[in-house]
């Protein structure tokens, strides 16, 4: 009987445990990465920081419903999409991915998810930066939920334990939260995000760091931004952690990450070896990409991806 049900089951079911795997689109469409890696390089090389905004746009999406493109749900007047909630306000990158996507409905109508795009891009413009190449196993599929009040996310003053609740929740590590967070080797922070420490003359701040975002973030009533990595704020690499060991971290969670005990060994490591670095981030943004992901007829292919097929 337990041998039948299972086989009913497996029929039923057939393609709801299908993989993600590398080269999905290989017979389906097999320029869809090279039409991604294309229209990331022509932006690229208008803007360096579209490598920060994509990778901060991955992150937002996957920790969310998981990596199903809910993120770039526009709003309507039955439903506040995430991207009204709060923490997200200054994520960017959605032009970028409706460019791509245009361009992949033309070639393979209806066959490449807005979920993949924005793993691929994300993964070429972290090479384009200088970070390391690697595989990105394709076959997600577009969620069709996308709300507001699900948006729960640590945000930039959080403290490494309060971030980690967010990390663990997900199935990441420790180390795997140190690593992504590394990305910001080559994101930027407006004012706001940090104007506290400023004002509170936050003692974890390096004295010289903390004139020069004063000057930055004079309190005229505008809200600029600055690189969070002072240092080679275009390219991937383990400055960052270097930085935040000199008490120049920009933002109090990752000032937090080279103070707090819990933290501070991976820190450390990072910042004297970038080979070790590197690796950890492929492992761990390959991870974070598979996060809850809809497979098989789970979701859907959207054709655009601002609106849900059956909007």
């Amino acid at each position: 009987m337990n041998k039948f049900i299972i086989l009913i089951l497996f029929f039923v079911f057939p393609i709801a445990f299908a993989d993600l795997r590398v080269g999905f689109y290989s017979s389906s469409c097999p320029r869809a990465e090279a039409i991604v890696r294309q229209i990331v390089q022509r932006r690229f090389n208008r803007d360096r920081s579209i490598t920060g905004g994509l990778l901060r746009l991955h992150f937002h999406d996957c920790f969310v419903r998981g990596c199903d493109a809910s993120i770039l749900i526009d709003s309507t007047r039955g439903n506040q999409s995430e991207k009204a909630a709060g923490a997200n306000g200054t994520v960017r990158g959605f032009e970028i991915i409706d460019e791509i996507k245009k361009a992949l409905e033309s070639a393979c109508p209806s066959t490449v998810s807005c979920a993949d795009i924005i793993s691929l891009a994300t993964r070429d413009s972290v090479a384009m930066a200088g970070g390391p190449q690697y595989d990105v196993a394709t076959g997600r599929r577009d969620g069709v939920v996308s709300r507001a009040s699900e948006v729960n996310l640590p945000g930039p003053g959080s403290t490494v334990s309060q971030a980690l609740g967010a990390f663990t929740a997900n199935g990441m590590s420790l180390n795997e939260m140190v690593t992504l967070l590394g990305a910001h080797t080559v994101g930027f922070a407006h004012c706001s995000f940090f104007r506290d420490r400023l004002n509170n003359n936050d003692p974890n701040m390096n004295p010289a760091l903390r004139a020069q975002l004063g000057r930055v973030c004079r309190p005229n009533g505008k809200d600029p931004k600055t690189f969070l990595d002072q240092n080679t704020s275009m390219v991937f690499d383990n400055a960052f952690y270097k930085q935040i060991l000199l008490n120049r971290g920009v933002l109090f969670i990752d000032q937090q990450l080279a103070l707090d005990p819990l933290s501070k060994g991976f820190v450390t490591t990072f910042a004297g070896n970038d080979a070790s670095f590197r690796t950890s981030f492929v492992d761990a943004i390959v991870k974070m990409g598979s996060i809850k992901v809809l497979v098989g007829t789970f979701g859907e292919i959207r054709k655009n991806c601002r609106v849900f097929n059956r909007a």
